[in-house]
């Protein structure tokens, strides 16, 4: 069974598009990284709000690139682009 997580950051002002290049140089390690099964990332201009929604194989595998990209630097570089650090919530893909 599958798992949905949704990272929830507000954008600091002026940031997006150093943001954006960060991310295009970023999101193929995390598409590649074992256990990750899509990346889909959502922003609102008006509000700042950035929402990155991933589907991965287990919350351990979603944990174990958290770790690797924390160890990295990768996720302080992420947050310096934010105004703080994300809610981070794990859906359980149910099947009806």
């Amino acid at each position: 069974m599958t798992i949905w997580v949704t990272l929830e950051m507000r954008v600091k002002d002026g940031a997006f598009d150093a943001l954006s290049a960060f991310l295009e140089a970023s999101l193929p390690n995390v598409r590649g990284f074992d256990g990750a099964l899509s990346v889909t990332l959502y922003y609102d201009a008006q509000t700042m709000a950035f929402l990155i929604h991933e589907e991965w194989l287990s919350r351990e595998h979603h944990q174990a690139y958290l770790a690797f990209i924390e160890e990295r630097g990768v996720m302080a570089a992420l947050l310096g682009f934010m105004e703080g650090p994300p809610k981070v919530t794990y859906y359980d893909r149910l099947v009806v």
